[in-house]
C-alpha cells in the first residue's frame, strides 16, 4: 500500500505543480474542472443521489464556474462567493459535526455541495495568479495535518470527535497549530509573503483550524455513507476529497485574507 500511494504521488505531485506554475490562468482554471468533476461525483456518491440527481448537481455546478469564469464577475462577485464559504465553515459546518447530524435530504447536500466545490475551484484559480503564494498557502494544510497525525500519534489522550473521526485529538490540533505558528514565522523571516505580513501568523492559524473542520465534515459524511473512501481514483489514496477535504475550507479563507479581500 506504501509503496502505491508513493507511486501515485509522484505522478500527480508534478502534474499539479507543473499545471499550477506552467499554464496561462485561463488554462489552469480548464485544468481544475476535470478534479473538481471528480470530486463532484464523489461528493453525489457520500449523498446517495440517483444518476439523475447526480447529473443535475455536477451540472449546477460547472453552471455557476462557468459564471465565475466570465467576464462578469466581479471582483465584488467573487468577495460574495468566498464570504459565503467562509461563513458556511464558521457557523453552519460547527453545528452540523457539533450536533452529528445526519442528513439525509439529498437537496440540501446538494447545495452544500455547491457551497464546499464552487468557492475551491474559485480559490485555487485566483491564487494562482501568485503559484508561489498558492504553494506556500497549500502547505499549510500539508504541515497541519502532518503536524497533527505526529502529536496525535504521540501525545494524544483526548479525542477531538470520538463519533466523526476516533483517530483525532486536541492535541494534535494543538501540535498543528504550534507547527503553523513556527511556518509562519519562518515565512515572516524570509519574506516570502510580501503582503499582510504583521499578520501571517494569525491567518495561517486560521486557516489551520478551518483545515480540521475539512477534514471532519468529510469524515462524518462518509461515515453516514458507511465507506472507508470517497472513491478510488488515486490508487493508495482514496478519491479527490479524500485528498482535497482540508483545502476546500481552508483555500476559500486564504484566497479572501491573500487575493480578494
Amino acid at each position: 500500500m506504501l509503496k502505491l500511494r508513493l507511486l501515485t504521488a509522484a505522478v500527480l505531485i508534478p502534474l499539479v505543480l507543473a499545471a499550477m506554475f506552467l499554464l496561462p490562468p485561463a488554462g489552469w482554471r480548464v485544468f481544475l474542472l476535470v478534479p473538481l468533476a471528480v470530486a463532484a461525483h464523489e461528493w453525489a456518491r457520500l449523498s446517495r443521489m440517483t444518476s439523475a440527481g447526480e447529473a443535475v448537481f455536477i451540472a449546477a455546478l460547472l453552471a455557476c464556474i462557468g459564471v465565475l469564469m466570465s467576464d462578469a464577475m466581479s471582483l465584488a462577485g467573487q468577495r460574495a462567493v468566498l464570504g459565503l464559504s467562509i461563513l458556511f465553515w464558521l457557523v453552519i459546518v460547527p453545528l452540523w459535526l457539533w450536533t452529528h447530524r445526519r442528513i439525509d435530504n439529498r437537496l440540501i447536500l446538494a447545495v452544500a455541495g455547491l457551497v464546499v466545490l464552487v468557492p475551491t475551484w474559485l480559490a485555487f484559480a485566483v491564487l494562482q495568479r501568485a503559484p508561489v503564494l498558492l504553494l506556500l498557502l497549500m502547505a499549510v494544510v500539508w504541515i497541519a495535518d502532518t503536524a497533527a497525525y505526529f502529536f496525535g500519534h504521540q501525545f494524544g489522550r483526548h479525542k477531538l470527535a470520538p463519533r466523526i473521526s476516533p483517530g483525532k485529538t486536541w492535541e494534535g490540533v494543538g501540535g498543528a497549530l504550534l507547527c503553523i505558528a513556527v511556518y509562519a514565522a519562518v515565512l515572516q523571516y524570509v519574506d516570502a509573503v510580501a503582503q499582510d505580513e504583521e499578520m501571517l501568523v494569525p491567518y495561517l492559524l486560521a486557516m489551520t483550524l478551518f483545515s480540521v473542520e475539512g477534514d471532519l465534515l468529510e469524515s462524518w459524511l462518509k461515515r453516514c455513507a458507511g465507506v472507508k473512501d470517497s472513491g478510488t481514483i488515486l490508487p493508495g489514496h482514496g478519491g479527490i476529497l479524500d485528498r482535497i477535504d482540508a483545502l476546500t475550507s481552508a483555500l476559500p479563507l486564504a484566497a479572501w485574507l491573500f487575493a480578494v479581500r
